[in-house]
């Protein structure tokens, strides 16, 4: 396989995303603009410690940076040990701990797709309650959160303020489709859900809050919620690195009662 061409389009594309000049990334890692030029262009083949300072200078997930080594011709730098592998039981108990302490509020365990790898008691109550699809057959693997906000009778629909919270998501997930260029097929879908719903995406509703508050309308009444997410700290694994853990405040009174008298 000839991978030339490969190495400089990937090098091209996540400096473009990251928004960042030849002249500055050659500055950030020590050489010259010429050289930075010539490799983006093919015409010269970086040494493997070049371009793992290239990738860190522009903060390239840990993924991206093993496919970038893999196309210079190199070992890849990174682990890729899935969820369930004994090496990650300390970082499987950490997020089993964060998910059991945020009982009854729901918290989700997602990776760089937005699929749901882990929920608490909170959250599949939440997911019952909103989107039943999301509990379907594990068989056919975990449930995508941007998969059920698109479904006619998912998340989109059951929004109580869209023109509000639509917009600032669509924002959020542009952010990740940069880092996760695979990502953008369904950020479209969301956006395209958004627009056939009158939601004019860049033309956000201002949050009438400190935090951006999201309401759900649902059979036991409007669910109000803000959101925090945790990551792991410096991991070295492309797996933890892309794993975050979504919690879910109640933004009002009423919601809260709702989640404790369901799940007391």
């Amino acid at each position: 396989m000839d991978i030339a061409p490969v190495l400089p389009a990937t090098l091209r594309g996540i400096r473009a995303a990251r928004r960042i000049s030849q002249l500055e990334l050659a500055l950030r890692i020590g050489v010259s603009q010429r050289h930075v030029s010539f490799v983006e262009q093919g015409r010269s083949r970086p040494s493997r410690e070049l371009l793992l300072a290239w990738l860190q200078a522009l903060d390239a997930p840990l993924g991206v940076r093993n496919a970038a080594l893999l196309q210079a011709g190199y070992a890849p730098a990174y682990g890729t040990r899935p969820l369930g592998d004994p090496g990650l039981a300390d970082a499987e108990q950490a997020l089993a701990m964060l998910l059991a302490h945020h009982d009854p509020m729901p918290a989700f365990v997602l990776d760089a797709s937005w699929n749901v790898l882990r929920m608490n008691r909170g959250a599949m109550w939440l997911a019952a309650t909103l989107v039943p699809e999301a509990l379907h057959d594990p068989s056919r693997g975990p449930p995508n959160l941007l998969d059920l906000f698109v479904h006619p009778r998912g998340l989109a629909a059951c929004l109580a303020n869209p023109g509000e919270a639509g917009p600032a998501w669509l924002s959020r997930l542009r952010q990740d489709a940069i880092a996760t260029p695979a990502l953008w097929p369904r950020v479209d879908a969301v956006a395209a859900r958004l627009a056939a719903a009158g939601i004019d995406t860049p033309s956000a509703v201002p949050p009438s809050t400190p935090l951006l508050v999201t309401r759900y309308r649902s059979p036991v009444g409007e669910l109000a919620f803000f959101a925090t997410f945790t990551t792991f700290g410096s991991p070295t694994e492309v797996t933890l690195a892309s794993l975050r853990v979504e919690h879910l405040f109640a933004a009002d009174e009423a919601t809260r009662r709702r989640l404790h008298d369901a799940l007391r």
